[in-house]
């Protein structure tokens, strides 16, 4: 079969490296974000440098305004929201901690009673001939291994957290310089944190893996098996980051917007709206720090899927370390071409106007996916055999390298085609929106029905593009073929983030401008860089989804794999009763998180209302909003209203899997993963264009949408009403449903050995 041509030793150096220079690459945009100095600058000379299609002239100087009141201001907002998204994480992550400690218990519990606790070796899953190591080994090191993707991923929300609230009122400030200088600052700092969660993913992956090998040595079935611990780790905080952020941002959204712009005729983010600092720590607690750890759950998950088949194929019988690590290789192949696309942003493509922030942004995902072709085209020919088997459901099926890169190039160009199709149904640019837009004319009721219909048409696409992406992966490498396309929708990871974390960047640059009483002029500038975020933030959300689609079906058939299912077999009752309660799962879930920013929201706006109504002199700008207790609404109601959608996802596989066994429990797994991926690509789309359908007819770019303008008009209440609905559905539950069917497959397989022994029990009766 022939070997690989990249020695083991060079791919233990090379791994690390690509981690440690993507850090390298995360520090010095951070250093050079940190240049915008928050504080006011006496030492304005001026200076004509025509970068970026604007002088350095600041906007404030000629029109007379006091600078220095802007900047402290400014300054002073920045401290609001961030002390606000700290003291919110860091109360989550408490009860993140206690949850931490105590499934950690659990899984030790769980899979070490496989054989009563037993120190014993015991003859392997999959080759009974050969001794592997005993059962209490791999319950401690499945134990360990949760324990570091949990830390790894409530990290990577952090840090993206810090980042963001360093880097909005930066952004607002370089605003008054230009748009081109605004951007690249809010682009700086979302490739900071896209780089280092890349970056940490992996190098925390990697080094578990050495370092669990010096006990394992040659039990590489055992070995990685107890690494998909990581993945779940990663996707269990991934869930209480997104849903509680969610609940969070969402309650502070609706009730600011309902109040303020229905209600009072006030813009967004008017500094009289007392929900409006809570609004913008929720952006930076939801759409970053859950974000990052749902995306980092994902990447977990795919390379953990890839590692476990390769395991028991013949990557893992002959200890091929190099041909083992090539999703890592794939990982860190991203990381490489993700830097060289960041620089076409920041210092090669310059933007000189606002019609140019969105197609700067497209160009990011087009040349990271050209670029990472071509890195995937060595990877394959440098890391593999020339033939190899791949295992597939009890037979080995042979495989040749180039049939792996068509694998890892056709989940990164579907994830593109996901991207785009998004993009079109929820970009203000497309008729989609504008039809939804239009449709205000006549109200709510219109614009909703509108919108929903939107949404159900945008999963069309996207449906067939993953069906594409598993038909040929599946036939040409079996079910290692699906989780190696999943991490190649995944391996731009870092490109994906930086755009995603743009985003809620930019739109808190545009509130922190509002607030400090700044020009309209910058205003128009941050509205202008957060409405091309909204649309990068909808196809990041698309990404998600598809790559979660590709993960769990590989970690499904990886469960099927070691819990020794011949067939799923819908036809059985034990499988289709299973079946069709995972389709209702999705559902259920989402009733519980809609209910949740619901009920949130209904306190925040009796709140803002009492305020209103009881402030003498707020409306007149007199007097100042309690903002403390806005945010004090956001956060008790996301703590406690977070507990009970998570309990659904994490106690399902449990149950079934103990009480009706592994055959009911593909069922609910099949089920959850069909109806979940079409239920989320409908939320995040419809959510998405409202949001944008009402931005389009306040920006009032075309004759169209001044026709259904200004702000205030009853088309632009009736599109506000709209986003309103939508706020929940684009940024709680759909973005949430990824994590639900990739968390529940991915817990199946860490708990496949315990069901596989003592499940079904209510069947044996």
């Amino acid at each position: 079969m022939g070997g690989a041509l990249l020695s083991e030793t060079l791919t233990e150096i090379l791994i690390p490296v690509a981690a440690v220079v993507g850090i390298g690459f995360a520090l010095i945009q951070w250093v050079l974000v940190s240049r915008v100095k928050v504080a006011p600058d006496h030492s304005h000379a001026p200076n004509n440098n025509n970068k970026n299609g604007y002088s350095e002239y600041l906007i404030e100087e000629e029109e007379g305004l006091n600078d220095h009141n802007v900047v402290n201001k400014c300054a002073e907002i920045q401290n609001a929201i961030s002390e606000g998204a700290n003291s919110f994480l860091f109360t989550e992550y408490q009860y993140m901690g206690i949850f931490m400690v105590g499934f950690a218990a659990l899984i030790f519990l769980f899979l070490g009673s496989v054989e009563k606790f037993s120190t014993k070796s015991q003859p392997c899953t999959y080759n009974k001939e050969r001794l592997c190591k005993p059962a209490l080994a791999n319950a401690i090191f499945s134990t360990i291994a949760f324990l570091l993707g949990s830390l790894t991923s409530i990290l990577s929300g952090y840090l993206g957290m810090k980042i963001a609230t360093y880097a909005n009122a930066r952004t607002t400030l370089e605003a008054r310089k230009g748009v081109g200088k605004a951007f690249i600052t809010a682009f700086r700092s979302g490739a900071v944190m896209g780089f280092l969660l890349a970056a940490n993913g992996l190098l925390v992956l990697f080094v578990a893996i050495i370092l669990f090998k010096l006990y394992y040595g040659d039990d590489w079935e055992g070995l990685f098996e107890a690494i998909t611990g990581y993945g779940l780790g990663g996707s269990s905080m991934a869930l209480f980051g997104r849903v509680g952020g969610g609940i969070y941002t969402k309650a502070a959204d609706v009730g600011a917007d309902l109040v303020g712009k229905v209600e009072r005729n006030i813009p967004e983010d008017d500094p009289r709206n007392p929900a409006v600092i809570a609004d913008n720590v929720g952006d930076n607690v939801g759409d970053i720090a859950g974000m990052g750890s749902d995306l980092f759950g994902s990447y977990a998950e795919s390379s953990c899927a890839a590692l476990v088949v390769a395991s028991i194929s013949s990557f893992g019988n002959t200890h091929d370390l190099t041909a083992m690590c090539y999703p890592l290789l794939i990982s860190s192949m991203g990381i490489i071409a993700c830097l060289i696309t960041t620089l076409f942003a920041t210092d090669i493509f310059e933007i000189k106007a606002v019609k140019e922030i969105e197609p700067a942004l497209k160009k990011q995902l087009i040349i990271s996916t050209v670029v990472m072709t071509i890195g995937i085209a060595v990877v394959s020919l440098v890391a593999l055999p020339s033939s190899f088997t791949i295992f597939n459901f009890g037979v080995q099926k042979v495989v040749k390298n180039w049939e792996l890169f068509f694998c890892v190039a056709i989940g990164l160009w579907s994830g593109l085609v996901i991207g785009f199709v998004t993009e079109y149904y929820t970009s203000n640019a497309y008729s989609p929106v504008q039809d939804v837009a239009d449709s205000c004319r006549t109200g709510a009721a219109t614009n909703v029905i509108f919108g929903l219909a939107l949404g159900y048409k945008s999963v069309i696409i996207p449906i067939f593009a993953i069906a594409v992406s598993i038909f040929v992966s599946f036939s040409l490498a079996a079910m290692y073929g699906i989780a190696v396309a999943a991490l190649g929708m995944l391996s731009t990871i870092a490109t994906g983030l930086a755009i995603d974390a743009y985003g809620p960047i930019s739109d808190n640059a545009g509130g922190i401008a509002e607030m400090a009483g700044m020009s309209h002029r910058i205003r128009e500038r941050t509205d202008a860089l957060d409405a091309a975020g909204n649309t990068t933030a909808a196809i990041g959300k698309g990404f998600a989804i598809g790559s979660a689609a590709l993960v769990s079906l590989a970690l499904f058939g990886a469960f099927v794999s070691r819990a020794a299912i011949q067939t799923v077999d819908v036809l059985t009752p034990k499988v289709f009763i299973g079946l069709i309660v995972g389709a209702m799962l999705p559902y259920w879930f989402s009733a519980m998180t809609m209910k949740s920013v619901g009920s949130a929201a209904l306190k925040m706006v009796e709140e803002v209302r009492r305020q209103f109504n009881t402030i003498p002199g707020l409306m007149e700008g007199h007097a100042k909003p309690d903002y403390g207790t806005c945010v004090k609404i956001s956060t008790d109601a996301s703590l406690k209203e977070m507990i009970p959608p998570g309990c659904l996802v994490m106690l399902t596989p449990l149950i079934v899997g103990t009480l009706f066994g592994v055959e009911t429990l593909s069922g609910v797994l099949a089920g959850a993963l069909v109806s979940g991926v079409q239920v989320a690509i409908s939320a995040s789309n419809t959510g998405g264009a409202w949001d944008n359908a009402k931005k389009y007819i306040e920006a009032g770019a075309s004759e169209h949408a001044r026709t259904l303008g200004p702000k205030g008009s009853d088309p632009h209440k009736a599109a506000v009403i709209g986003d309103t609905i939508g706020d929940p559905l684009k940024d709680t539950s759909g973005p949430s449903l990824n994590i639900l069917i990739k968390l529940m497959a991915v817990e199946s397989l860490v708990f496949a050995p315990f069901f596989a022994t003592h499940g079904g029990l209510l069947f044996k009766i």
